[in-house]
C-alpha cells in the first residue's frame, strides 16, 4: 500500500489509466527520465474504456496495427481484436514498462487550479471518501471524452411502462440471460452492430431498431497480408510496415470520400448489397442520407452482422418510436415490436476537460470561450494538455503524437530554464469555427460545450496524421504562439513524491 503525504508534488500529473494514460507515462519514462509523476484512476483497474463496457461481443472499430502503440507491436492474429485481447495488451504494456507502480487507483479529480506564483496545480481529489490534495507542475488530461457515469438514453415516452428489462450497453449486467429471449437493440452505430450479431447466436431473436441507416464498411478480423509480412520481416520492422500500410490506406479513404461522397458512398452499399440474400430492402435499412465520414463507418467484422440478417437470428427495423409499452416499443408506423430486453444502444454522454473544474488564477477556465492549439492544449491555460484521438482514424495515432509532443515542450522548459508554457492567440484574423466537423449525434448534442478550433494552423484541428506528424514531432516548440515564461521564483513544494513501490 502506498503511504500517501498531503500535498504531494509530482512534475506531471496524468489523469486516467486508459490506453491514453498508460501511453503518456511510457512516452515521460523514456523521454523525459527526469521528470516524477504519478496516473491518477478514479476506478480501480486500468484500461479505460476497455475496461468499463462489458457488453458481448466488444471489440475494436480500428485495426489494432494502428490502435496499438508505436513503440509495442501488436502480435495477435486478429487485427480487429475484442475487448478482452486489447485488456491483455494494455496490461502487458504497463507490466513490461513498470508503469503500474505510478498508478494510483480509486482517485478520483474534482478540480484543478493553476497558481502563476507557483507554477503548478493543485488538485482537488477524492481517494475513497476522503478529500485529498495532490499539486504538479504540468497537467496531462488522458481521461478521454465521455462520462463513465452516465451513457445517453433518450426520454422515450413510456419507458416506464415496458415490464421487461432496458440495458444501456455502458452498464450491461454481466449475468444477464437473454438465451431464448426477444431483444430490441435501439441503435445502428458501432455498439450496435457489435452486439446484435453475438446475442444473435442464443437469444430467440434480435431487432436492430434504428431511425435512419449507418454505413457499414465490411472487413476481416484476421489481416492475412500482414501475417505475411510478418513471416518475413522482424516483428518490430513488420509492425511498423503494416501499421504505415493502414494509416496511408486510412487517409487515402478518408479523402476519397470528402472529394467524391457520392462515388464512395454507392461502393459502400453495394458491397452490403453483395452481402445480403437478393431483395433484401437495402435502400430502406442500409443508404444514409449523409455522406460517408460525416459520421464514423462502423466495421462489420466478419460479416457478422449481415449473416445473422441472412439467416433470420435477427432483423433490422427501420423507424421512429411512438412510446414503449408494456410488452415491448410501439413505433410511428403503427407496427409494435414485442421483446423481453430492450438495449439503447443510444449513444455516450460527453464531456470536456475529463469533467473537471478547471482554474486559471482564481478565473473558471469556460471550455467554449478558449480555442485548441495543436488539438491538444488551450489558450490561456498553462501547462495543460489532453489526449484526443482522431475521428477518421485509429484513436492512438493521435495520442502517441500528443505524449511525444508534451515530452518535447517539457524537454524545452528544463533545458531554457522556464517552468510555464502557455499558447497565445495573439493573432485576430483567426475565425472561430466547432471542435469537430461531425454529424454523429453524440457529438452535435455536446459541441458547444468544447473548446472552438481556429481555422488557421497551429490553431486548426488537423484530423491528418502526416500534418500532425510535421506540427507535433518534427516543428519546433517554441514557435512564437507558445509562451514560454520563468515567472516569479516558485515556492517549494511542501513534499517531493516518493518512489512508489506498488500502488493500491
Amino acid at each position: 500500500m502506498n503511504k500517501e503525504h498531503p500535498n504531494e508534488h509530482f512534475d506531471v500529473l496524468i489523469i486516467g489509466a486508459g490506453i491514453s494514460g498508460i501511453g503518456a507515462a511510457y512516452h515521460l519514462q523514456t523521454k523525459s527520465p527526469n521528470r516524477t509523476f504519478a496516473i491518477l484512476e478514479g476506478r480501480d483497474g486500468i484500461g479505460g474504456t476497455w475496461d468499463l463496457f462489458k457488453y458481448p461481443g466488444i471489440r475494436s472499430d480500428s485495426d489494432m496495427y494502428t490502435l496499438g502503440y508505436a513503440f509495442k507491436p501488436w502480435t495477435e492474429q486478429k487485427a480487429i481484436a475484442d475487448g478482452p485481447s486489447i485488456m491483455k495488451y494494455l496490461h502487458e504494456t504497463a507490466d513490461e514498462n513498470d508503469i503500474k507502480k505510478h498508478i494510483r487507483f480509486h482517485h478520483m479529480v474534482k478540480s484543478a487550479a493553476w497558481s502563476t506564483e507557483t507554477s503548478s496545480w493543485t488538485l482537488q481529489v477524492e481517494r475513497g471518501g476522503e478529500a485529498i490534495e495532490l499539486s504538479c507542475n504540468f497537467l496531462f488530461l488522458c481521461g478521454g471524452y465521455y462520462k463513465y457515469a452516465s451513457g445517453y438514453t433518450p426520454d422515450f415516452a413510456g419507458m416506464d411502462r415496458f415490464e421487461g428489462q432496458t440495458i444501456h450497453p455502458q452498464f450491461w449486467p454481466e449475468d444477464l440471460d437473454y438465451k431464448g429471449k426477444r431483444v430490441v437493440v435501439i441503435g445502428s452505430g458501432a455498439t450496435a452492430v457489435t452486439i446484435v450479431p453475438e446475442i444473435a447466436k442464443d437469444a430467440g431473436h434480435v431487432v436492430m431498431l434504428q431511425r435512419s441507416p449507418t454505413y457499414m464498411g465490411a472487413r476481416p478480423a484476421v489481416d492475412k497480408l500482414a501475417i505475411s509480412i510478418r513471416k518475413v520481416l522482424p516483428a518490430k520492422l513488420a509492425y511498423q510496415a503494416i501499421r504505415w500500410r493502414n494509416v496511408l490506406f486510412g487517409m487515402y479513404f478518408f479523402n476519397r470520400a470528402r472529394a467524391k461522397p457520392r462515388e464512395v458512398g454507392e461502393f459502400l452499399v453495394k458491397n452490403v448489397r453483395e452481402k445480403l440474400k437478393p431483395g433484401y430492402d437495402v435502400e430502406t435499412h442500409f443508404t444514409p442520407h449523409y455522406n460517408p465520414w460525416d459520421q464514423r463507418i462502423c466495421a462489420v467484422t466478419d460479416d457478422d452482422l449481415f449473416n445473422v440478417i441472412n439467416d433470420g437470428s435477427a432483423s433490422v427495423v427501420t423507424d421512429h418510436i411512438e412510446t414503449f409499452t408494456e410488452k415491448g416499443i410501439l413505433l410511428k408506423s403503427g407496427a409494435e415490436l414485442d421483446a423481453d430486453i430492450i438495449v439503447t444502444a443510444t449513444g455516450l454522454n460527453l464531456e470536456v476537460f475529463n469533467g473537471l473544474d478547471l482554474t486559471v488564477d482564481g478565473k473558471p477556465v469556460v471550455a467554449p470561450e478558449t480555442m485548441a492549439y495543436k488539438g491538444m492544449m488551450y489558450a490561456d491555460v498553462p501547462n495543460l494538455a489532453s489526449s484526443f484521438g482522431y475521428t477518421n482514424a485509429s484513436w492512438t495515432l493521435k495520442c502517441d503524437l500528443t505524449c511525444e509532443y508534451v515530452c518535447r515542450v517539457l524537454n524545452h522548459m528544463e533545458e531554457t530554464g522556464t517552468r510555464q508554457c502557455t499558447p497565445r492567440k495573439n493573432d485576430v484574423s483567426i475565425k472561430e469555427v466547432p471542435w469537430l466537423d461531425f454529424s454523429s449525434g453524440y457529438v452535435q448534442r455536446s459541441i458547444d460545450m468544447f473548446p472552438k478550433q481556429g481555422d488557421q494552423k497551429p490553431w486548426k484541428l488537423n484530423q491528418n496524421y502526416f500534418l500532425d506528424l510535421m506540427s507535433l514531432k518534427h516543428a519546433s516548440v517554441d514557435d512564437g504562439v507558445m509562451e514560454f515564461a520563468n515567472p516569479a521564483a516558485a515556492a517549494k513544494a511542501t513534499v517531493k513524491a516518493p518512489v512508489v513501490e506498488a500502488a493500491e
